[in-house]
């Protein structure tokens, strides 16, 4: 087997393994946290006086291009100086970029949490969203965090594993980066719509492939081919012309409805209903959104391993 093929592989399924077994733990320094900061470094900067549109594109385009470049040289000489650095590094990378394990224990935990009051539920389930949870239902607390599971796994899991795949670890990285960049400044409030216009709009590019090939698993992971036409109806009933295609497929598979109005940063952001049954969410819900994205994500492993292996078998 070629010698990259062979660190390929063995850089995936160790990167893998690791998220399955750590998680994130808060203990150790996350690249992401790092990322965060040189966002918030140009964002407090430049946010600011005119021309906020033309700062932000080239702050978005810059932090894109530098962290690409940056993880190219890196890794290309630490693989010339030792293959086996080289793969450890490799595997660290994905093991960082992935968010499988962390967020399917954080919906676990809200449920319980809802379970046991709804205070609690709502504090818990404001670790994952970015809308205002002070006022949700416990129904609206467990359509949030299934909510998020679904587009997580796009953005967390598929994507990421996409991109290593194409690219490897520059293309891992560099999605990284546009995923962070637009979970904090990709947003349509007075703050950030115009600084943060470009980083949405390189984040819905980066997504496209992702978020379409995510619900294609989960329809897979649940084994109804039928599923696919309600995904083709419902996946475009979202403001972002990715996140719907995820949530469709769960609420396909969870035969229940997602969307309605909800609040971000005071604003209140009517969401179009995304299915048909309006039922309320049980443990059993969680139970089966976590198995559809644990299946998603080892059939999307699958995928890689038999496109980049085929080849050398045949």
């Amino acid at each position: 087997m070629d010698i990259q093929l062979l660190v390929f592989v063995i850089s995936l399924i160790a990167g893998i393994i690791l998220d399955k077994i750590l998680g994130d733990p808060m203990w150790l320094p996350h690249p992401v946290v790092g990322f965060g900061k040189t966002i918030h470094f140009f964002e407090k900067r430049l946010n600011k006086g005119e021309h906020k549109k033309l700062k932000g594109a080239l702050t978005a385009l810059f932090l894109v291009i530098a962290v690409f470049c940056i993880s190219w040289l890196a890794i290309d000489a630490l693989y010339s100086f030792h293959n086996t650095i080289g793969v450890t590094v490799s595997s660290i990378a994905v093991f960082f970029c992935l968010a499988g394990k962390t967020l399917i224990n954080e919906v676990r935990m809200v449920f319980a949490a809802v379970d046991r009051s709804l205070e609690e539920g709502r504090t818990q389930v404001s670790r994952i969203v970015g809308r205002d949870t002070s006022q949700l239902t416990a129904q609206e607390v467990r359509t949030a965090a299934l909510e998020t599971l679904a587009e997580n796994l796009s953005d967390g899991v598929i994507a990421p594993l996409f991109w290593f795949c194409l690219l490897g670890v520059p293309g891992i990285m560099t999605y990284k980066m546009i995923n962070t960049l637009d979970s904090m400044i990709g947003y349509k409030n007075e703050r950030y719509k115009d600084f943060g216009c470009w980083a949405a709009h390189i984040d819905d590019v980066a997504n496209y492939i992702p978020a379409r090939l995510t619900a294609l698993l989960m329809v897979m992971a649940d084994g109804k081919a039928s599923l696919i036409k309600f995904v083709t109806k419902y996946g475009k009933c979202h403001a972002s012309p990715n996140s719907g295609y995820p949530e469709a497929a769960l609420a396909g598979i969870l035969d229940c409805r997602f969307g309605g109005p909800h609040s971000y940063f005071g604003e209140m952001v009517y969401k179009p209903f995304i299915g048909t049954t309006e039922r309320i969410f049980t443990l059993g819900d969680a139970t089966k959104a976590i198995r559809i994205n644990i299946l998603s994500e080892y059939i999307m492993t699958g995928i890689i391993l038999v496109v980049h292996l085929l080849p050398v078998i045949l």
